[in-house]
């Protein structure tokens, strides 16, 4: 099924970022979350590539078999969105639509609320458009769910690292399926004196929707880097405050492009933004052309939903061409 899937290495910004592509034709970013790589848009590349769209999904800086810069302060949103902008110039492209799942999502909403002339729509799922700039997030986390907040825990440099890395495929498996074991969201709390795992109960079984063949694919492209396996991932959330700090001067800014938000009912990350809370965010964007709600879907939106996803993706970007 994933035989057309061209596999290649670009260099932006000082970073070897690697890539997978498939197709011909306008060309359309998939941006992965944490903890994930390119893979978990294995279900998307052939349904857009078939429909003529240029698919490629980058693992993005610090992950999987792109190189991770060793600099905490490498990770800010702004060379997060520096990164895709300058790939889609290497591709040869003038514009692109841009897709974010997790951690994905912001960079894709940044990338359109920065430079709107290289973006001709915009994709989130999961996470809606936070706000650039503004007071620093994790103040707010600690008062809304305390010290435990898994945002965080993720601070300290190097704990999260070895505990994740110390076994790479127990803990992708237990984050994969643990987070929402009960398909109830809530915020992911580490309580006082526990490790990150030991919130993550080990599955009985895998879910329908992750294969043991899946986990070897992210288990590989999470080796490359052996005990910094998942470093270039946590650095990412290491800069929350930082980047409010550098992204000062676009407080209030709005998404000036053809959108769409996909989100599952069960998503942990409702337990993070209530509905007056979205109600808010969407309205950031003011050409939002759908808004769509899964049901009985967790976090993971398009490995869980892979037909229903893919579908509202294909009517989205019908409607900009």
């Amino acid at each position: 099924m994933y035989e057309a899937i061209k596999h290649s290495h670009v260099e932006v910004n000082g970073v070897r970022l690697h890539l997978a592509e498939q197709g011909e034709g306008p060309l359309v970013l998939l941006l992965h979350g944490f903890p994930e790589s390119w893979y978990s848009w294995r279900h998307q590349f052939a349904p857009l590539a078939e429909a003529g769209y240029r698919v490629v999904a980058p693992d993005q800086r610090g992950y999987a078999r792109s190189a991770q810069p060793e600099a905490v302060d490498a990770y800010t949103l702004l060379h997060l969105v520096g990164d895709v902008t300058a790939l889609i110039g290497a591709l040869g492209a003038e514009r692109a639509v841009v897709v974010g799942h997790d951690w994905g999502a912001p960079v894709a909403w940044a990338t359109a609320a920065l430079r709107p002339d290289l973006v001709r729509g915009v994709a989130g799922l999961s996470v809606p458009p936070l706000p650039l700039g503004g007071p620093p997030p994790l103040t707010a986390a600690r008062e809304n769910f305390g010290e435990g907040f898994y945002q965080i825990y993720f601070q300290e440099p190097g704990r999260a690292d070895a505990e994740l890395a110390a076994d790479i495929r127990t803990s992708l498996r237990r984050i994969l399926c643990g987070i929402q074991p009960d398909g109830k969201p809530r915020a992911w709390i580490v309580p006082e004196g526990k490790k990150l795992l030991d919130t993550l109960p080990e599955p009985e079984r895998l879910p329908d929707w992750l294969t043991e063949a899946d986990l070897d694919a992210f288990e590989a492209d999470y080796a490359t880097h052996g005990e910094r396996a998942f470093t270039g991932g946590l650095n990412w959330y290491r800069n929350l405050d930082r980047n409010a700090e550098l992204l000062a001067a676009f407080t209030g800014a709005t998404v000036d492009v053809p959108a769409l938000y996909v989100a599952g009912e069960q998503d942990l990350v409702n337990a993070m933004v209530p509905p007056e809370a979205l109600a808010y965010l969407l309205g950031r964007l003011p050409q939002l052309r759908g808004h769509v709600r899964l049901p009985d879907t967790g976090h993971w939106t398009q490995q869980e939903r892979p037909a229903e996803v893919t579908g509202a993706l294909l009517d989205f970007l019908r409607s900009l061409d």
